[in-house]
């Protein structure tokens, strides 16, 4: 698996000049998507709604707002 492309702006682009502040979305060479964000399994695991899983691997992480629809032309629909 290997990063194929950045999804949107890039954090300098966003305005970002400092590494801590650095969400990001990357497409995979095998489709799939990879997402920098803020961790925060802990805060809001338990306040996902009733049809919302999460497994013991995964994690929720947080991006701006900013970094998702910037990224929205750069998301294929298929």
């Amino acid at each position: 698996m290997e990063i194929v492309r950045r999804i949107g702006a890039s954090p300098r682009e966003r305005g970002s000049t400092a590494a801590a502040t650095c969400p990001d979305i990357f497409e995979l060479s095998n489709g799939d998507f990879a997402v920098i964000g803020t961790e925060a399994t802990a805060d809001l695991d338990g306040k996902l709604p009733p049809d919302a899983a999460r497994a013991d691997y995964e994690r929720i992480v947080v991006i701006s707002r900013e970094t998702l629809v910037r990224a929205k032309r750069d998301i294929p629909d298929l």
